[in-house]
């Protein structure tokens, strides 16, 4: 059986004010040309299908295509929600979809949903595990509720199995590569999952984590975004995992590489340099760029004047700031690393010029935890 895996698709997202939705649809397009091309017998969506719970109509309107033309394929979808999305939302006529061949878990409900389909070496079970706050399942932590969850699953003798799931998977502690783009909460690792829980199944398809990787040494992958929503990925290869079980044991994972409609691109220089010619059609003048500025003067409108060249530009560095090593820019790139309890007890020494208690610590580390599922990543 061979199978498209990705995720992350973060439908509806805008980065630096401009709205990703033709690079979306453009890359929807690429997938879809995968499958024809592969004999794909399933596609795999792991979660985050839109970028917010509340997803702008078009964002709704291109998941709306896309699925129609995996129908039309007669390409089954197996879709999970994650973090970012609305349960109640992505499971919208889950009942009636799944009756041609789109099956969604979007709200848990009483035990995992599963899929069977059948090859010549027997029946592959795909088993769907959405993104799930621990308080829901009445665990205080993502790796108990996942092992809650699985241990309650019995694996049919032999039968392969391909887990489809949406969280922060751990291997003996070691964490997955993040971008910028993303951000997480470690209260006491309560986000964390740990990989060994998913012995057992054959392939483990993830969503959550944006640069596609490999957990351990099992069959865990993330697959990624199928594009850059931040800078640090700039001239990162994003791609869509193809996944073909044959005999239990008999797996192979190949990269598909993806080409998006715009380039994440980083260009350096003084402003002179970057606005002639034999630099600006060195490459697409269209990507979407990030221009580091070396000039030490003053500059009016820099921005406006390299948008005259680059009309896609998003965001201006001026390196002489950072050879300052400007006290401020360092302290808040610090703080966006930290945990909420870690800047609550600074903002609380800050104020009361004391330590906060451990019973207010308890609170913070309890709303965290609770608010965990609503943080971007």
């Amino acid at each position: 059986m061979r199978f498209l895996h990705t995720g992350d698709l973060h439908l509806g997202k805008t980065v630096n004010d401009f709205s990703m939705i033709a690079d979306q649809k453009y890359i929807l397009e690429q997938i879809t040309d995968m499958v024809k091309k592969e004999a794909a017998e399933a596609l795999v969506i792991a979660g985050d299908v839109y970028d917010r719970a509340i997803p702008p109509a078009e964002a709704v309107t291109l998941l709306n295509d896309f699925l129609t033309q995996m129908v039309q394929l007669g390409v089954t979808v197996l879709m999970i929600s994650g973090n970012h999305d609305s349960p109640e939302r992505v499971s919208f006529a889950e009942e009636i979809l799944k009756e041609k061949g789109v099956y969604i878990a979007g709200i848990y409900k009483d035990g995992l949903k599963k899929i069977p389909f059948f090859d010549e070496y027997g029946e592959v079970t795909f088993v769907l595990l959405p993104f799930i706050k621990p308080a829901v399942i009445g665990t205080r932590t993502n790796g108990e509720a996942v092992e809650k969850l699985l241990a309650a699953e019995e694996k049919k003798e032999g039968t392969r199995r391909v887990l489809v799931s949406h969280f922060f998977v751990t291997d003996c502690g070691r964490e997955p590569e993040l971008s910028d783009g993303e951000t997480t909460i470690h209260v006491g690792g309560l986000d964390n999952v740990e990989a060994s829980l998913f012995n057992g199944f054959d392939y483990v398809a993830l969503g959550h984590i944006h640069k596609p990787q490999r957990i351990g040494e099992r069959q865990i992958y993330y697959a990624g975004a199928p594009l850059a929503y931040s800078f640090s990925e700039a001239g990162r290869q994003k791609t869509v995992n193809l996944v073909e079980i044959k005999g239990e044991g008999d797996i192979t994972v190949k990269q598909l590489p993806l080409t998006p409609l715009h380039e994440m691109r980083k260009i350096r220089g003084r402003m002179e340099e970057l606005m002639a010619d034999e630099v600006a059609e060195a490459a697409d003048r269209f990507d979407y760029i990030q221009a580091q500025l070396a000039n030490e003067e003053e500059l009016i409108d820099p921005i406006g004047t390299l948008r005259s060249v680059y009309p896609n530009i998003m965001q201006i560095v001026l390196m002489k700031n950072e050879s300052r090593g400007n006290p401020e820019y360092e302290s808040k790139a610090a703080e966006k690393r930290k945990s909420i309890p870690e800047l609550f007890a600074g903002f609380y020494q800050m104020v009361r010029n004391e330590e906060p208690d451990e019973e207010r610590m308890e609170i913070i580390l309890e709303t965290a935890k609770e608010t965990e599922g609503e943080q971007e990543i």
